[in-house]
């Protein structure tokens, strides 16, 4: 007779996402055969938008979804970015976790309230894009934190898309360039460099646009003081013209006082440059591994997750406060 010891153990349920609005970069795709979360419902998504084969439960409203008790996590992309923070404490308070577009929120006021509503419910609330875990800026930021380069005294980043006519005019709608496009900017800096920012500044501009009565900012620029007191900039812009080539034309460089850390052009490879060494090509030392999955393990009683709340949104509150300082005149 098999002993008890032999059996192996049952894997755990996998966890139930419904899916509310298709404003940003959704998760439908990642859900057809995930290993640890299923679709099971939808609310403002349409069906033609979902893989085939999926037919999870549809609801009219996101109330109505989360009035599903099956529900366990609600992936946010809200059809208002304004209404995003409202909407993740209505899911926080109905007793879902949340896996959210960035920006979280446009401002800190907002920002504020889903951390409290995350600390008064238990749930657990992540911004979408571990950028710190995709290629090649996972190898970085284990080449940067493990002493590679030395001390980071400079950081320089720069990320552009291409313009195109469905570019929200009204920057509630996606959050416009700063806090569409700039949180990545400061995600290199604090989650791959592994430097908490101390300051950013931003200036803005519409030049470029050629949409009459747009609000959509074309080109941003960042300058940061760094915790460690070491310097950064960023660059980010709708004037990319290589959209058939790379989508998302951008450039990170860590400099240091041993050398530089920096990838490619289409963000697919990077290398390490020592003082007195040939340019060396970086290997990933790990298989890839996404956010949602490692978001999901967590949810399942796997490791916690490599950062903090705080720490996740840091980068996404401090270009809120540079663009409202901006805005402001200071």
């Amino acid at each position: 007779m098999t002993e008890q010891r032999d059996r192996p153990t049952p894997p755990a349920a996998r966890v139930r996402v419904g899916l509310y609005g298709g404003n940003g970069h959704q998760i439908q795709g990642a859900l057809a055969n995930h290993p640890l979360a299923e679709l099971a419902a939808v609310a403002a998504l349409p069906r033609s938008a979902l893989p085939k084969g999926l037919a999870p439960r549809e609801y009219d409203s996101l109330d109505a979804l989360l009035r599903d008790p099956a529900i366990e996590l609600v992936s946010l992309c809200s059809p208002r970015r304004a209404d995003q923070a409202r909407d993740a404490i209505r899911c926080l308070e109905a007793g879902k976790h949340v896996y959210a577009e960035k920006p979280s929120a446009l401002t800190e006021p907002d920002l504020d309230a889903i951390v409290a509503a995350v600390r008064r419910t238990g749930r657990q609330y992540r911004e979408m894009g571990f950028t710190y875990l995709d290629r090649p800026y996972g190898e970085m930021r284990r080449q940067a934190l493990g002493g590679a380069i030395g001390t980071i005294v400079q950081v320089l980043a720069q990320k552009s898309y291409p313009w195109h006519e469905t570019r929200p005019a009204d920057e509630d709608v996606d959050g416009g360039l700063a806090l569409q496009v700039g949180v990545y900017a400061a995600r290199f800096v604090e989650h791959v460099a592994g430097i908490p920012i101390a300051s950013l500044e931003m200036v803005e501009t519409r030049l470029g646009n050629p949409a009459p009565g747009s609000a959509c900012r074309m080109a941003v620029s960042m300058i940061m003081r760094l915790a460690n007191g070491g310097v950064a900039s960023a660059v980010c812009n709708y004037l990319n013209p290589m959209r058939q080539v790379c989508w998302g034309y951008e450039i990170v460089r860590l400099f240091g006082t041993r050398g530089i850390l920096e990838s490619n052009a289409d963000g697919n490879r990077a290398r390490l440059i020592l003082t007195g060494e040939p340019p060396r090509e970086l290997i990933p030392s790990d298989p890839p591994t996404d956010g949602f999955t490692l978001f999901a393990e967590s949810l399942r009683g796997g490791p916690a997750l490599p950062l903090t709340l705080e720490q996740d949104l840091s980068p996404t509150r401090w270009v809120i406060r540079a663009r409202a300082a901006s805005r402001a005149g200071g």
